[in-house]
């Protein structure tokens, strides 16, 4: 299988994103697939969640500017199969730095091509920043697929259509691969009626393309971060262990069937890519050779 790209992406805040971006990591390299996660948020919080000093590492910065190669960023975590881009706060100007750029909006693609062309990996992970800005886009412009997260709440579904609009835009303007494999419903709470209410809004609007993982609302997953560890680490468990390993199942299943579609899309004839040549004398001889 080719190294896949998978942007976890909302441009809100506080959606369990970057708490999804650290344990879905850990969960698919629990699964025995090797997995970058690259931290492109400037307050580095996968950084420090996966068990990294915030300040210490090189962020991704140096490889944008095309100052180093992106290999030489990848660190090793305490997570077997598991490796990371920091971040840290220099990130922050990268948006003015790259946007001076004619290509600012495909630095990231030029900075990662030789880790996704290396094949080393199973699946990059890229934890965006919460923010419509050229770190976003240029995660957008690079991912083959993007996991929303979204919080159970009104609110949320605001943000929603927004993304939709923004994934249909650069697929369309560069990035044909792009698609959104799953939006993941997050902070659940199983004894409200609004978690269920827009839960049942999304399915209604998104179908097959909302999970059918539920990520709870869990103590344990809030504790986590602060001990710079997963979720499957820190309590193998708890119920947040136990969403997070059934969506890294979720999404590898979904892998496979994408796969299948797209193996079953049917081939164009021979006919409808070169027109019939009309009957004539010379065309009706036997052909030799």
């Amino acid at each position: 299988m080719d190294t896949k790209v998978v942007a976890l992406a909302n441009q809100k805040g506080g959606v369990g994103k970057t708490t999804t971006a650290i344990n879905f990591s850990a969960c698919l390299a629990e699964k025995r697939k090797k997995i970058l996660l690259v931290d492109l948020d400037p307050q580095a919080n996968a950084t420090s969640g996966i068990g990294l000093e915030k300040g210490a590492s090189s962020s991704i910065f140096p490889a944008l500017l095309g100052e180093v190669d992106g290999v030489s960023l990848i660190q090793k975590t305490g997570i077997k199969n598991l490796d990371i881009i920091p971040s840290e706060l220099d990130l922050a100007g990268a948006e003015i730095a790259i946007a001076r750029r004619d290509d600012y909006l495909h630095r990231l693609r030029e900075a990662m091509e030789p880790i996704v062309d290396s094949g080393i990996y199973d699946f990059i992970v890229l934890d965006c920043p919460p923010s419509l800005g050229i770190l976003f886009m240029n995660a957008l412009n690079i991912a083959d697929e993007v996991i929303i997260p979204l919080q159970c709440e009104y609110l949320a579904l605001e943000g929603l259509g927004v993304m939709v609009d923004i994934v249909n835009q650069i697929r369309d303007a560069g990035n044909p691969r792009l698609h959104i494999s799953g939006i993941l419903m997050t902070m659940y709470n199983v004894s409200t009626n609004l978690s269920q209410q827009v839960v049942q809004e999304v399915v209604k609007h998104f179908g097959d393309r909302v999970f059918e993982t539920l990520i709870p609302r869990n103590v344990r997953l809030s504790e986590a971060p602060s001990y710079g560890k997963p979720i499957i680490t820190y309590d193998p468990y708890c119920v947040g262990s136990a969403a997070y390993r059934n969506l890294a199942k979720e999404f590898l299943k979904r892998q496979k069937q994408h796969e299948a579609e797209v193996a079953d899309e049917e081939l164009p004839t021979l006919s409808s890519v070169v027109p019939p040549v009309e009957s004539s004398e010379e065309n009706d001889l036997p052909v030799s050779g």
